[in-house]
């Protein structure tokens, strides 16, 4: 770790002089009148890390002339070592001092004297020096702190070792020693430069190690365009980007480092960086992999340990434990082993797999991952879904986890490589789902579980699990109930475990139900499962063998138990709120919680987190079988899914009033008979819905799904509708985009051409979003059309608002204009001022791409000035973005700037990353045209990781930009390779720009 070298002096180092060293006793401590002023000392600071300053209790001591400035520097930065006055005038004046210099050092000293407390600056030895406390200059602390931050790597606490960088570096505040004259100031500021930047390069150093690939990118292209001659930054650039997946532009770096090398200094790149290029053309595998720590880093790693708690009453299953513990043995120093357990529902997979885990977690030290893969449910969960899970526990921060299922995996498999950690697959739908999920390097292991043979798993050792032998199962009986209770009714136990069919799920159940139930005996027990309308002839046969064992949990529960059950199995979603159950349920809210609780108690139910609970999948199944089967009148069950359906549109509807105050389209919703939650703030609402956000989806696949013309299936599709933030904020487009396509294919069925008009005004967002403008228009034009013909009045100026924003981005700027003079006048004849405002806003851009820049501003402030009026706070970012690009465009820059600083300030803090994304591009912009292409490239780079509105399209905009700003300064290898992934991605949508790159590559223009 990179430390500012201390001031050195000539003559006696008087270390008990030092600033900072504790005084040794009382008569130390008292200045010359005897008074204690150790309090005093602790009160002041100093800085020398840009303007020189004192403070004493917080508040700024005058520090007089620039010469003055200059003597209290150079005693600070000599840490409490006395300056002769000699030593201190050539420092102040060089050479050249003035015939009264010595006069004037003590006329200086005097000054400083008055303002400090007594005995801080003091006289010695025909000289001065300034005593203190140890943390009174802020460079001490940066000291420090770098210190600290060494020993914390070391310890392989990297998160720890960039965070006591950053907080050193944030003691800076600007050119250290500011406006200090002398030759002393000028040698030290270098110094002091030198050794920030030594910091920085650690800082990013470690940040690579850490796998923050993307933003490091941002920062080095700023910086090597700030310090070109720099290799260290170069070398760390080209590593960056490499890991992001840019080798092309990795190489053209060095390519760019050497030219500007040889012209400079006529020299060729140092051995480290010429040895990295040579990695990069051969792709080295270690390249894309953080650098391993040391032994002592072990400690500090992020270190999993999520495998669920081993039942104490496990048993049996012995010669199955020794063969995959024997497999998991071989799992140090070979390839990757796997082993797929198989077996029908409630045979005991599960509880194996996590027995022969936690006996086997001394061999994987690093960690032991888990997940449900909730296979034999219909929503199996999604691999790119729990790779992010896994990264994060792995110790990934979530905003460097990829988008992609293909870059997460990759991602995976490198944070695993060298590490020997054990992934326990538990309940996985195929191979397929599980594929992705495995480590794939020697030392690590994955156990999975499944009710299918994975027959298709390459490599893997295949285990079928059968059920318990008697033994075995009154074994387990035995240890639930206990032996007392079994040694009096031995038979009757032998027949309670034959009736479960030997399925340890089953026998589990029905033990621990006898458990609870001191006065029942074995017999009654036995009884109950003689009777074969309580035990089905199933009992021994795939799922049905668990049916049978949650029949005797369900016929144990109250009736208002009974109801609650089979109602919320109903529910589609990974789990429920207390407030979506109350609405199934129709109850309170408290009565909801309480009979939850107690469903959680009888082991029907599990509590997946404070507030929320969940269905084990093949529970909810026989939940469903039991509504079906007993919820009287049946049209309850109907009514229980309506009422979901309700709550989570008002619910939603709510949230998007709350953020868009004055829209009218909550006034155009389908009514609601149960009521939504009520919010305080704005925040808490977003909060909410990206909280239910897999709920919600779940729901609109699940009502339109079974749909029929009518409420139900208009509901749904206008709960997709307020939705709409999901699919913009980048987060959660994927599972919108489905429920998108199921609601139109719905609507269409039924023949319900309001709904259908409204599902494609989703679906006509989503494209956009992403960029398929073609498929947007198409969309749009058809909910147009429809809405026209249903009389519904709301999709019609959305659909014209889209596609005047699609045929901005095709280049059809009449059309745009068309469709968006459209869009304003439809908005303002219903009253729904936002739209109005969005309209406006987005015709700037028109007016602004056909050279009326005056006007195109002047539309953009309208718009501002009815979000304004409105309070609508994250419209106003939309607004602002487009004010911002007017601005820029007549190269009113400073302007342009300011815009877009609050608009991506609103944005980042309502989680719209994409549109986060999208005014980096814009600022970025804004920079090239005002001269600074250093700046350019760093937003550039910043939109890049953070992805934008437009799909390729976008993205191939920001790759040219960020292009023209590398050409500029100097980095024209690097500038090619962006320009040749532009045109790449220009050509795969048909873009017309790709003809400008094309012109941009040629020899003469990079000539």
């Amino acid at each position: 770790m990179p430390r500012a070298a201390p001031e050195q002096e000539s003559g006696a180092d008087d270390r008990a002089g030092r600033l900072g060293t504790v005084p040794a006793d009382d008569a130390d401590r008292r200045g010359a009148h005897g008074a204690d002023t150790s309090g005093t000392r602790a009160d002041l600071r100093f800085a020398v890390l840009g303007p020189v300053r004192a403070w004493r209790d917080g508040e700024p001591l005058p520090s007089g002339s620039p010469q003055q400035r200059a003597l209290l520097a150079a005693l600070l930065l000599r840490e409490g070592r006395t300056a002769t006055a000699a030593e201190l005038i050539d420092a102040i004046w060089g050479e050249e001092p003035p015939s009264q210099a010595l006069a004037a050092l003590r006329t200086y000293a005097s000054r400083l004297r008055k303002i400090l407390p007594p005995d801080v600056l003091v006289s010695e030895s025909g000289g001065y020096a300034i005593r203190g406390a140890p943390d009174a200059l802020d460079l001490n602390v940066a000291q420090e702190l770098a210190a600290e931050a060494e020993k914390a790597r070391a310890g392989g606490d990297r998160a720890q070792a960039v965070a006591l960088i950053n907080k050193a570096l944030g003691l800076w505040d600007g050119e250290p020693l500011a406006s200090v004259p002398g030759p002393y100031a000028e040698t030290q500021r270098a110094r002091l430069e030198e050794w920030r930047l030594q910091l920085v390069e650690t800082r990013l150093d470690l940040d690579l190690e850490c796998g923050r690939h993307a933003e490091a990118v941002s920062e080095l292209t700023a910086l090597t365009a700030a310090h070109p001659l720099r290799e260290r930054l170069r070398e760390l650039l080209m590593l960056a980007l490499y890991r992001s997946g840019r080798q092309a532009e990795a190489l053209a770096v060095y390519a760019d480092t050497r030219r500007l090398l040889a012209d400079e200094l006529g020299v060729d790149p140092r051995p480290e960086l010429a040895r990295l290029q040579q990695r990069i053309l051969q792709a080295d595998s270690e390249l894309a992999q953080p650098v391993e720590q040391p032994a002592p880093a072990k400690a500090a790693v992020a270190r999993p340990a999520q495998l669920p708690a081993s039942v104490p009453d496990f048993t049996g299953r012995a010669a199955f434990v020794r063969e995959l513990g024997d497999l998991l043995a071989t799992a140090e120093g070979s390839v990757m082993a796997v082993s797929a357990l198989a077996g029908i529902g409630g045979v005991g997979k599960t509880t194996l797999a996590v027995h022969v885990a936690h006996q086997a977690r001394p061999r994987f030290p690093d960690g032991q991952l888990y997940v449900d893969l909730m296979g034999a449910g219909s929503r199996a969960a999604e691999p790119e879904t729990v790779l992010g899970s896994f990264l994060r526990a792995l110790g990934t921060p979530d905003d460097q986890v990829p988008e992609t299922l293909e870059e997460r995996a990759a991602l995976y498999r490198s944070t695993l490589a060298g590490r020997r950690v054990l992934v326990l697959l538990d309940n996985a739908r195929d191979a397929a789902q599980v594929r992705p999920l495995l480590p794939g390097t020697e030392g690590c292991a994955a156990l999975v579980t499944s009710r299918v043979r994975m027959l298709d798993l390459a490599g893997a050792h295949l285990v079928d699990l059968d059920v318990m032998s008697p033994d075995e199962a009154l074994q387990l009986f035995t240890r639930i109930v206990g032996a007392e209770r079994v040694r009096a009714e031995r038979e009757a136990a032998l027949d309670v475990v034959a009736a479960c069919g030997f399925l340890p799920l089953a026998i589990r159940i029905a033990a621990s139900r006898l458990a609870a139930r001191r006065t029942w005996t074995v017999s009654v027990l036995a009884a109950k499962l003689a009777d074969e309308r309580r035990r089905l002839d199933e009992l021994r046969a795939g799922d049905l063998a668990v049916k049978a064992t949650f029949e005797l949990g369900y016929g144990q529960l109250e009736p208002a138990q009974a109801r609650a059950f089979r109602l919320l199995g109903l529910a589609d979603g990974p789990d429920i709120s207390v407030a979506a159950a109350a609405a199934v349920l129709d109850l309170p809210p408290e009565e909801t919680e309480d009979l939850l609780e107690s469903l959680v108690d009888t082991s029907l139910l599990e509590s997946a987190a404070p507030g929320r609970y969940r269905f084990h999948d093949l529970v909810r199944l026989y939940a469903r079988v039991c509504a079906e089967r007993d919820e009287q009148p049946p049209a309850e069950r109907e009514a229980a899914r309506s009422r979901l359906l309700d709550f989570y549109l008002a619910t939603v509807a709510r949230v998007y009033a709350i953020e868009r105050p004055g829209d009218r389209l909550v006034d155009h919703l389908e009514p609601t008979t149960y009521e939504g939650l009520a919010f305080t703030d704005r925040h808490e609402a977003q909060d909410w819905l990206y909280r239910e956000a897999n709920c919600v989806l779940a729901c609109v696949r699940q009502a339109t799904a079974c749909a029929t013309p009518g409420s139900h299936l208009r509901r749904a599709v206008d709960l997709l509708w307020a939705a709409k933030d999901l699919t913009e904020s980048g987060a959660n487009s994927k599972q919108y985009e489905s429920a998108a396509v199921a609601a139109c294919e719905a609507a269409r069925a039924a023949g319900d051409a309001r709904a259908e008009g409204r599902a494609r005004t989703t679906l006509s967002n989503v494209h956009l979003v992403a960029g398929r403008y073609d498929e947007a228009d198409r969309e749009a034009r058809v909910a147009r059309d429809l809405a026209v013909a249903a009389g519904d009045p709301a999709p019609v100026y959305w659909a014209d608002n889209d596609r005047g924003i699609i045929a901005i981005m095709q280049g059809r700027y009449e059309d745009a204009e068309e469709h968006l003079v459209r869009a304003t006048d439809g908005s303002r004849e219903v009253g729904n001022l936002p739209s109005v405002a969005t309209a406006l806003c987005n015709l700037s851009r028109v007016h602004l791409l056909t050279g009326r820049s005056s006007s195109a501003i002047d539309l953009a402030r309208q718009g501002i000035e009815i979000y304004d009026r409105l309070g609508l706070t994250m419209r106003l970012a939309n607004g602002r973005y487009a004010l911002g690009v007017a601005l820029s465009h007549a190269e009113r820059h400073t302007e342009a700037l300011e815009e877009f600083a609050e608009a991506l300030r609103i944005f980042t803090r309502n989680r719209q990353r994409l549109w986060e994304g999208a005014t980096h591009f814009r600022i970025a912009e804004a920079r090239f045209r005002s001269r600074q292409p250093a700046r350019a490239a760093q937003h550039a780079e910043q939109a890049l990781a953070l992805g934008c509105i437009g799909g390729d399209q976008m993205r191939g905009n920001i790759l040219v930009l960020l292009g023209k700003a590398l050409r500029v300064l100097g980095q024209t290898d690097r500038a090619r390779a962006c320009l040749r992934e532009a045109l790449a991605l220009y050509e795969r949508v048909g873009a017309p720009e790709a003809d400008d790159v094309r012109a941009l590559l040629a020899p003469s223009a990079a000539a």
